[in-house]
């Protein structure tokens, strides 16, 4: 990633080229992949409600992050390509949400209470985990106008009714 931002700057400065850097943090929605916490977590609410999963196994709950919702983000890449120059932006909501959080909407979302089907257990800790991870949007708020859509919460239950919606048709 740090590669390819120092190429954008690299070949934009160097051949006058039309090339923006977009620093995006965690953009997530129903399409997310399956082996990603926010997906392991909604699918697992899903599961757990349709009585087809018990319990669901993560690491650390503490850990936050800065999740949006990646339409949001699409529309920030494509407000960077309509500028008259290009510029480097980083695309996030510039608030964190630890792992816990996630858990609490996803599951009182169904109806259910996190606390009684989440374990966790050491063996999904990350050995170089990341306590804390949180963006600065200004710029691109600023320059682009840019603004989020979709708040966090709407982005979990989204998230949930997808699978939910997907598992029924199974």
């Amino acid at each position: 990633k740090v590669y390819a931002y120092w190429m954008t700057v690299n070949y934009r400065e160097a051949y006058d080229l039309f090339a923006c850097n977009g620093i995006l943090f965690n953009h997530e929605s129903p399409r997310r992949g399956e082996t990603f916490v926010t997906r392991k977590i909604t699918k697992a609410a899903a599961r757990i409600k349709l009585g087809l999963q018990h319990e669901l196994f993560l690491g650390n709950l503490d850990a936050k992050r800065d999740w949006g919702f990646a339409g949001d983000y699409v529309e920030a890449m494509w407000m960077m390509l309509q500028q008259d120059h290009p510029d480097n932006y980083v695309i996030g909501t510039g608030e964190t949400h630890p792992v816990r959080e996630f858990c609490e909407i996803a599951f009182s979302h169904v109806g259910l209470d996190y606390k009684e089907y989440v374990v966790q257990d050491e063996k999904f800790y990350r050995p170089a985990e990341v306590e804390l991870l949180i963006s600065d949007p200004s710029k691109a708020r600023n320059q682009l106008k840019w603004e989020l859509n979709v708040s966090f919460k709407e982005l979990v239950t989204m998230m949930v009714d997808s699978d939910l919606a997907r598992l029924k048709q199974e």
